[in-house]
């Protein structure tokens, strides 16, 4: 029996089970902490590494998680447990570029996809073409965790 079915996801939240899930290294591609330990920590220490992904036109003007409207023409994106307004660079580990998101919404919802970018923070790490690529994430400030 694999661990992800022992620790019964089922009953929890989804953002306290998809934490779980990624922390506990279940899923077909689960991401990589880079950190000592997997909790959230502030001052940049939080590293984790996937592949990142992007959202656009059919989301645009919805609401996200956070109660604000999606505009796929800002740098915001959709994590599964940081904190929302927490700023995080997004590094493409083909090409090197970076860019700075805000996060606003929930998600991805793939389980080998770590963080899904607007279109325009896509757009900045060249991205478009494929539809997802390697990323390394790292906290440049932690939001606010009581919302």
């Amino acid at each position: 029996m694999n661990s992800c079915r022992r620790m019964g996801t089922a009953r929890w939240t989804p953002v306290i089970a998809a934490a779980a899930i990624a922390l506990a290294g279940c899923g077909t591609a689960s991401p990589r902490f880079l950190s000592r330990d997997a909790s959230v920590p502030a001052g940049g220490k939080y590293q984790l590494q996937g592949i990142a992904s992007y959202y656009a036109e059919e989301f645009n003007g919805r609401p996200t998680a956070s109660g604000e409207i999606y505009d796929m023409n800002k740098l915001t994106a959709a994590h599964r447990s940081l904190p929302f307004n927490t700023i995080v660079k997004v590094l493409n580990l083909q090409n090197g570029l970076s860019v700075n998101v805000r996060i606003n919404d929930r998600g991805p919802f793939k389980d080998d996809r770590v963080i899904d970018l607007s279109l325009a923070g896509a757009r900045q790490l060249g991205m478009i073409p494929l539809g997802t690529a390697p990323v390394k994430l790292q906290i440049v400030q932690l939001g606010d965790p009581v919302q």
